[in-house]
């Protein structure tokens, strides 16, 4: 699959709050403004202007940023720009229906994932929620969640399921390049038969043209060096001038929660260690054949 993709427009709010934090965040330092001084001519508190900077303000305004445009000597068609952002980024997303379900760094990541073109997965122990069939994410749900009531368990299968539509929507669908670790393939989840399905599900979805799954088998050892924790680095659309219209992410996940880094030596970083751990996996072939393998392992368990 190409590591360039077409690029895609971006379908949901996400992306136009950070493309506006951004804009407003240089057009507040092109004139030497600081972040407190800036927030004081809008009497605003400082953290105020710092979360709408930083994309991370549910509610803006359009009056608002047309009077930082002002503060900030923006001309006309630079304020019209913007202020056409802030109304794109008044929208919903579908995901805000299930908000009691998401932690605020998730929903970060939905909206992230849902506008990406590309995405790039090191999976080290478990299958991503994107590949997942939902007997699988249930029973991953009931150990994470044990307060939750069933209900509750069907709406975060119900949200994982309506993720996936970012790979599999008939039109424009994102590009997916998924690394999984064979111990995600050997760690039993539910049931056999749950683990049959799941790992036959994955070998079909390696068949799609915009899907690449492959598998680091154990005697590959540890390619970069050091143990890895999953990561996705995410790419996203362009503008009609060809230029990236927001920065590559990386989302580092951990037990407790997890980082976004977007720095480019970050970046550089993630992005040469999946390289090195892409040399060291199965070929897409074999990797299907892998997975069907072990598949049928779990049937004989019945």
């Amino acid at each position: 699959m190409s590591q360039e993709g077409t690029c895609m427009p971006a379908i949901d709010s996400t992306l136009p709050r950070r493309q506006l934090g951004r804009h407003l965040r240089e057009g507040r330092e092109s004139i030497g403004l600081t972040l407190v001084d800036a927030a004081k001519l809008m009497q605003w508190g400082k953290s105020t202007l710092q979360r709408l900077e930083k994309g991370q303000t549910d509610r803006i305004r359009t009056h608002d940023v047309t009077l930082l445009c002002e503060i900030y000597q923006l001309r006309a068609e630079q304020t019209a720009d913007l202020v056409a952002l802030a109304e794109q980024a008044a929208v919903k997303n579908w995901w805000h229906a299930y908000g009691a379900l998401l932690s605020p760094n998730f929903d970060v990541y939905m909206g992230l994932e849902s506008a990406a073109r590309q995405m790039r997965s090191f999976q080290p122990c478990v299958i991503p929620g994107l590949l997942q069939i939902p007997d699988y994410a249930r029973t991953l749900d009931r150990l994470y969640f044990p307060d939750d009531s069933e209900d509750e368990l069907d709406r975060r299968v119900g949200v994982r399921v309506r993720r996936q539509g970012v790979i599999n929507r008939k039109t424009q669908p994102a590009e997916l390049e998924v690394i999984l670790h064979e111990s995600c393939l050997r760690t039993t989840v539910g049931s056999w038969k749950t683990m049959a399905r799941q790992l036959r599900h994955l070998a079909d979805l390696g068949t799609k043209p915009n899907i690449d799954i492959r598998v680091l088998p154990f005697r590959a050892g540890l390619p970069a060096g050091h143990p890895t924790g999953a990561f996705t680095i995410l790419e996203f659309s362009c503008n009609p001038r060809g230029e990236q219209t927001e920065p590559t992410v990386v989302y580092a996940e951990a037990f407790t929660g997890a980082m976004y880094f977007e720095d480019a030596d970050d970046v550089g970083r993630y992005r040469a260690g999946y390289g090195v751990l892409q040399s060291a996996t199965l070929n897409e072939r074999a990797s299907r054949d892998l997975l069907r393998e072990l598949a049928r392992e779990h049937e004989r368990e019945r």
